[in-house]
């Protein structure tokens, strides 16, 4: 299949249909402040890259990126869910205070349009954050940087308080809801880009998709890969920064998220000839997860395909003279899924972790997660220390050299405005890690689970029963020792019940 994201578009404006959020204005900033490209991919396991272990999947550049660079082995998502762990990346908040809490939809029951033969919802997306409380590139905005982000946003519904234009982004493409994102060739795309005359985000109708049915017969004819489009955008944006302001790139990739679709070429063809023996998957249309042949081998060439788009990304930068002042950080947003024929069995996929994706078990919020930043992070650093999505709001002030975050920042206007990371930056540059967390705190309400750890003490909540682990003993959380450790229990389960809150749209049984 062929792609080109110059042709065959259609563009149509989505209407503000809620308040707007807080303002974000910029203020000065050294130029010399460190460039930041944020990759996060979707749904791949701990285990899926050659340098944690995978077998079967060549990742030749993201394991280069390993060996000349920082692997962490204890790196967590901040949900086992997409919006969720998103979330808690962009606000530096916990599942317990963030706002957006699950993947609540609000493309349910709404009036549809036709695009071709297809028929869709006139509005999609998810919770929105909460417009009172700064998220990331906001915050970097203000201090100077150029903002992008290409990918999937997941964080509010088309025309709600939290789309791209009003929460600090200056340039948007791709999905602002995940629903949407479970087809690679859909029906449109989202844009926000001034330069092109946009005032707010747009859809992108992709008319060499819409004349073919978009689950079905007749899906294979559709030819725009969105993988590609968001990529070649996201290229093209970092071609044009420039080493007088800095940028920060967020580049949240659907692959290798179900479904199992994309472009007939040689990278697929050559997965084929390796798995000879191979499944095939017969489809889940109310999910818009197409049939497909050779589940094994679309996986391992998704997962290819990504690498090869991380491995163009650090050539730019290179070829730009960009890649000195540039950190780049790699990740995933949750543990890897059995969605649209997807077969984590197969790959070992959660190396030795017990859990898959909406679980709080390892195997579901544990991530592959790699910093290279020449001449500043040492090369082939492999660390133990924990860090977490929350982490990474305080560690990117520090790097941006925000010495008043998070005092400066916090909305006096709520009674608490709850920034729950801690910078990682002294490990990242090879010095004691001097400040870490006492523990850290998951939610989800979807399986009703929580999550708390402390040192190598995991305790899971599954409907308010408690569960405690030993990780240095029982890494893949095989043997619940709550019964032989009550005093232990006891104090996670206070820890857990004081840092949830209330919210409306989401909720978990307290132990």
């Amino acid at each position: 299949m062929k792609t080109d994201s110059r042709k065959a578009i259609i563009i149509i404006g989505t209407a503000a249909i809620a308040a707007p959020c807080a303002a974000t204005n910029s203020d000065a900033s050294s130029p010399r402040q460190p460039n930041i490209i944020y990759i996060m991919c979707d749904d791949m396991g701990y285990g899926d890259l050659g340098c944690y272990g995978q077998p079967y999947i060549s990742t030749p550049r993201i394991d280069s990126m390993a060996a000349k660079g920082m692997k962490f082995t204890q790196a967590y998502a901040g949900s086992p869910v997409s919006a969720p762990s998103r979330a808690s990346f962009m606000t530096g908040q916990h599942s317990g205070h963030c706002e957006v809490r699950g993947n609540k939809e609000y493309w349910r029951n709404v009036p549809t349009v036709r695009y071709g033969v297809n028929e869709e919802f006139t509005r999609v997306g998810q919770h929105p954050y909460d417009p009172d409380h700064i998220i990331l590139p906001e915050l970097l905005k203000r201090n100077g940087y150029t903002t992008g982000m290409f990918g999937k946003w997941a964080g509010g519904y088309e025309g709600s308080c939290s789309v791209p234009e009003k929460r600090g982004i200056d340039e948007f493409f791709g999905y602002i809801c995940q629903f949407q994102a479970h087809l690679y060739y859909p029906n449109f795309l989202n844009r926000y880009n001034p330069a092109m005359g946009d005032t707010a985000t747009v859809r992108v109708i992709l008319e060499e998709n819409t004349p073919h049915p978009m689950t079905g017969p007749g899906y294979e004819r559709r030819s725009q890969y969105s993988a590609d489009l968001i990529h070649q955008a996201a290229m093209d944006w970092i071609d044009r920064q420039t080493d007088d302001k800095p940028f920060f790139g967020i580049l949240t990739y659907t692959l290798p998220h179900a479904e199992l679709y994309q472009p007939d070429d040689s990278l697929l063809q050559s997965y084929r000839d390796k798995f000879t023996t191979d499944l095939n998957w017969a489809g889940e249309p109310w999910s818009r997860y197409n049939a497909t042949t050779h589940t094994h081998a679309q996986f391992a060439a998704m997962i290819t395909r990504l690498d090869t788009y991380v491995g163009e990304v650090l050539d730019l930068l290179h070829k730009k003279n960009l890649d000195d002042n540039t950190i780049v950080i790699f990740t995933s947003d949750n543990g890897p899924h059995e969605e649209g024929g997807a077969d984590p069995t197969f790959f070992g996929r959660d190396g030795v972790l017990r859990g898959l994706k909406r679980q709080i078990h390892e195997g579901g919020i544990r991530v592959p997660f790699i910093v290279s930043w020449p001449g500043h992070v040492e090369e082939g650093t492999v660390t133990d220390q924990p860090v977490i999505f929350y982490d990474l709001m305080p560690t990117f002030a520090d790097i941006a050299g925000i010495k008043d975050f998070p005092e400066a920042y916090r909305n006096k206007t709520k009674e608490i405005d709850y920034f729950d990371g801690i910078s990682f930056l002294p490990t990242l540059l090879g010095k004691e890690q001097t400040e870490t967390h006492h523990h850290l705190y998951w939610e989800f309400d979807e399986t009703d689970q929580i999550g708390v750890r402390q040192g190598p003490w995991k305790l899971i909540v599954k409907g308010g029963k408690p569960e405690l682990y030993n990780l240095d003993t029982d890494i893949r959380e095989l043997n619940d020792i709550a019964a032989e450790h009550p005093d232990k229990v006891s104090e996670l389960v206070e820890i857990a019940r004081r840092e949830h809150t209330p919210n409306p749209y989401f909720s978990v049984t307290l132990p």
